[in-house]
């Protein structure tokens, strides 16, 4: 019999947005497969989690998504949902407000993130500001870029993990990055951002650098932090059409607030309609328009009204557990009607 770790990973109870969490398992098999079955159910103390009372503590971890884990040897990351002790779904289990039979929805989502030194961004001098945003989004060089040996480790790690990563780049603020991650279903590309945030965690306690997911980490004249999501079902993808484009889009801004309280706490601090954003109190959708809350893509039109869309309300702390779940519910209506 062999020894396997296996990470136990959930999201706990704190408010507005959940954190990770994580605790290791040893289990021995002959030889492991694999196989999720095959782990069982853990309890963790919930009181240390604001997920129960100290008097009645014991939450329960289900196994829900199995990943490899790169950084150590016969080892996995065990994505998990919070069960309370009678089976049900916590209230602070986001994934389970997803509802089975939606497998057409296809979700990817644009992680942004700042590496922080200290209270400030990597590369920002120990006093005042560096040069202005502008020279940083997708740059090179040295005086333009600030971390990206941690970003290359850490996609290293997601690719070798088998998330499905579709890519990174340096963003508009020093020291900000962003990663990609794609979905075809409605859960593969919530599960997949999860992980891929818990390794990139993990990289910064190696580093010894900060991370933060705070919608806008500088104050002033700097580009906040989102976590833009694209979004389609079957219809979009295969059939399309402007009106159906535009009927998506009447029924997101008939359900904005809806939307807004899904997407992000402090999400105001960045929607301003200042720095690529719309104000967080308007809705609008346009053709390449990267100031709108919905930005239809450059190459709809051309393909028959045919693809997907870009939400780019929600912010970078968002949980994309609760962006699906509202996505799906808005949408499934309008799709009903065609």
């Amino acid at each position: 019999m062999n020894p396997y770790k296996f990470e136990y990973i959930w999201l706990d109870g704190y408010q507005p947005e959940s954190n990770l969490r994580s605790k290791t398992k040893v289990l021995k098999f002959d030889s492991f497969d694999n196989d999720i079955s095959k782990l069982p159910n853990w309890s963790f103390d919930g009181s240390s989690t604001l997920q129960a009372e100290g008097h009645s503590s014991d939450c329960v971890l289900k196994p829900v998504k199995l990943y490899n884990d790169p950084a150590r040897l016969n080892a996995y990351l065990v994505l998990c949902e919070v069960l309370n002790p009678d089976g049900t779904p916590h209230k602070s289990n986001t994934r389970s407000l997803i509802e089975l039979g939606n497998n057409d929805f296809w979700f990817g989502f644009e992680q942004e993130y700042t590496l922080m030194d200290g209270s400030r961004p990597l590369g920002f001098p120990e006093q005042g500001f560096p040069n202005p945003q502008g020279m940083y989004y997708c740059s090179v060089g040295n005086k333009n870029v600030a971390g990206r040996e941690i970003v290359e480790a850490h996609l290293d790690l997601c690719l070798e993990a088998g998330l499905n990563i579709t890519g990174i780049n340096a963003e508009v603020l020093l020291g900000q990055w962003e990663f990609q991650v794609l979905g075809q279903d409605p859960f593969s590309a919530g599960d997949d951002l999860w992980i891929a945030r818990y390794l990139l965690h993990r990289v910064t306690e190696e580093f010894g650098v900060g991370l933060e997911f705070h919608p806008k980490p500088v104050q002033g004249d700097w580009n906040g932090s989102g976590m833009h999501c694209n979004f389609s079902n079957k219809f979009m993808r295969e059939i399309g059409g402007e009106q159906y484009i535009k009927a998506v889009c009447e029924a997101l801004k008939e359900h904005h607030d809806a939307h807004i309280k899904e997407y992000g706490s402090s999400n105001e601090l960045r929607l301003t309609g200042l720095h690529e954003t719309q104000s967080i109190d308007k809705f609008s959708y346009g053709l390449s328009d990267r100031g709108a809350s919905i930005r239809i893509p450059i190459s709809m039109p051309s393909n028959d009204w045919k693809g997907y869309l870009e939400d780019r309300r929600p912010a970078s702390n968002a949980d994309p557990y609760r962006i699906i779940n509202v996505m799906i519910k808005t949408t499934s209506k309008i799709h009903q009607a065609f």
